[in-house]
């Protein structure tokens, strides 16, 4: 029987993190009225400011985060979110 493999911590949330995938989030910053759905949908990757825009985490998005970030940028009703599936959100 082999060990399990150590899964990298995020002491920041306090979560083990199972994997990553090769997509991103992107913001166009232009587009974006800051009504804040993307950050109820995903808070683990979106912030909102003082001013209720969105800050989006640089990090890929991990494994079991994916289907809720597709969610968040299909909420969007001015389509100011995205996926950018070669780690490229900008």
């Amino acid at each position: 029987m082999s060990e399990p493999s150590a899964r990298p911590w995020d002491g920041a949330r306090g979560v083990a993190r199972v994997g990553t995938s090769r997509v991103s989030l992107g913001i166009d910053r232009i587009r974006c009225d800051g009504r804040g759905y993307c950050a109820e949908l995903l808070p683990e990757m979106i912030r909102l400011d003082d001013w209720g825009y969105p800050i989006v985490s640089s990090e890929r998005v991990p494994d079991h985060l994916l289907d809720h970030a597709r969610r968040a940028v299909a909420a969007c009703p001015l389509l100011a979110i995205r996926l950018a599936a070669d780690g490229r959100s900008r």
